[in-house]
């Protein structure tokens, strides 16, 4: 026996390779439960038309599927016939995402563990640069009556296990498939449980502690398998801080698109000021630079608060910033870097020395704004020019938009209400009331102007009001 658990063989055919737009033409199952082998095959519906293209290479016309039964159809007697099995394909991510998505549709979940033959292959044979179907199948001389076939696909990969099992011997393809199975382990302590029913969906995770204490919070594309990899600390997505306190239950709210991801992950670290997350982050000082033109000829910059002027509605404002720490570094690289005085800027004091300058006047970092040598007016032009780069841009709209969010895979649409780059809240499409505290901060600001710079495939803008 290859396994210890219930496993099946999976091959699908498509109308192409797109797993949100395309559709299951045809599915090719063989499932093994020890020395038990039962096989499933079945044309599907695709409910779309075939590309002449795959019909050529597959065989498959749509005359073919025209009589026969859609995914939905069959989808409530498929799912016990794959749920809980390891599922095998060449290339599982494809034939397990396509699956997936159909169950999705049809509002069932599929959650199985997975294994790629093609990793398999490169295991036991990494002495053959190829190792796709066709040149597995030429490899091993296995005999097929046909190609391209849901089903003739699958016998191929039965195939090619029975094959490496006689040439490898069973003890080196079960320690092969071991290694290519294997899993980050989770630190003592975390029970499996936790993670098990995570979706291998996009959304936001929220790891909680004990007495109800948010450890953290984060965002993934694949939820399960992230908070899989950080609590092993393995590096696969990244660095993520190591959770050492005791975890006691892991929450995780789906979210249809890229932008809904970020903003519910803003709300979040807002609300419940996780212990592991970055302190930067969870910053609340949110603050900006205004020039004064009242004290002299000199403008000066000023340090302006968010929670004492409504930066939605206020023009001329500089940058934004966690706290006044960050918005004088910011004057003091500006001044540094176009030859501005630091003195003038307020970055730093000047000595109470009778015509001494400021620090920069040494070094030729300062053209002497603070000692007479540069007039008010050239000064005041460059730091105009300096500070342009970073001048928060007006809102460009006539009124409060949408940002819609539609998951290609469901239909289902949600809409992010903003205005003056302010979030008001997000709703499901058609509906008035918004979910969400309305908030005017730094990362609403940079994740709408970037949006607005490059929408996401699958989004839309609409004008309200």
């Amino acid at each position: 026996m290859l396994f210890d658990i219930p496993w099946a063989i999976v091959d699908l055919e498509t109308t192409g390779g797109h797993i949100g737009r395309d559709r299951i033409t045809e599915i090719g199952l063989i499932m093994l439960d020890g020395d038990q082998l039962r096989r499933y095959q079945t044309l599907v519906n695709p409910l779309q038309p075939i590309p002449p293209f795959i019909e050529n290479m597959t065989g498959i016309s749509n005359e073919m599927v025209q009589a026969q039964p859609p995914f939905a159809d069959i989808a409530g007697a498929l799912l016990p016939m794959l749920q809980g099995r390891l599922l095998l394909a060449h290339n599982v991510r494809f034939d397990y995402g396509f699956l997936r998505n159909e169950f999705r549709r049809v509002g069932l979940r599929l959650q199985s563990a997975t294994l790629c033959t093609v990793k398999l292959s490169r295991r036991l044979y990494p002495q053959h640069f190829k190792h796709n179907l066709d040149s597995i199948i030429q490899r091993h001389g296995l005999q097929l009556p046909e190609r391209h076939r849901a089903m003739a696909d699958a016998e191929a990969l039965l195939l090619f296990l029975q094959a490496a099992v006689a040439e490898l011997g069973e003890e080196v393809v079960q320690e092969a498939i071991r290694q290519v199975l294997a899993q980050p382990e989770l630190p003592p302590g975390v029970d499996a449980a936790l993670v098990d029913e995570l979706p291998d969906l996009p959304g936001v995770y929220t790891i909680w502690g004990e007495q109800d204490a948010a450890l953290y919070v984060g965002r993934a594309s694949n939820v399960r398998g992230k908070v899989v990899s950080q609590l092993a600390q393995d590096g696969k997505y990244g660095k993520e801080p190591s959770i050492q306190r005791p975890i006691r239950r892991i929450e995780c709210q789906e979210t249809v698109g890229e932008l809904g991801a970020h903003l519910l992950e803003q709300r979040l670290l807002r609300e419940l000021q996780p212990f592991y997350n970055h302190r930067s982050r969870l910053a609340n000082d949110l603050c900006s630079i205004q020039l004064d033109h009242g004290q002299g000829e000199f403008m000066r910059p000023a340090i302006v608060y968010a929670d004492q002027l409504d930066f939605s509605r206020t023009a001329d404002l500089y940058g934004l910033f966690r706290s006044p720490k960050e918005a004088r570094k910011v004057l003091a690289e500006i001044a540094n870097g176009n030859g501005l005085c630091q003195s003038v800027l307020g970055v730093e004091a000047l000595t109470s020395r009778k015509g001494a300058g400021c620090a920069g006047i040494g070094s030729g970092r300062c053209r002497g704004a603070c000692i007479g040598k540069e007039a008010a007016p050239q000064h005041n032009m460059r730091l105009m020019q300096a500070l342009a780069r970073i001048k928060v841009k007006p809102w460009p709209f006539p009124s409060p938009v949408a940002v819609v969010e539609t998951d290609e895979v469901t239909g289902v649409a949600v809409e992010h209400v903003f205005d003056r780059w302010c979030y008001l809240g997000s709703r499901a499409a058609g509906e008035q009331a918004l979910a969400g505290t309305p908030s005017f901060d730094i990362d609403t600001y940079k994740l709408l102007d970037a949006y607005l710079k490059k929408p996401a495939e699958g989004s839309s803008l609409r004008l309200l009001g």
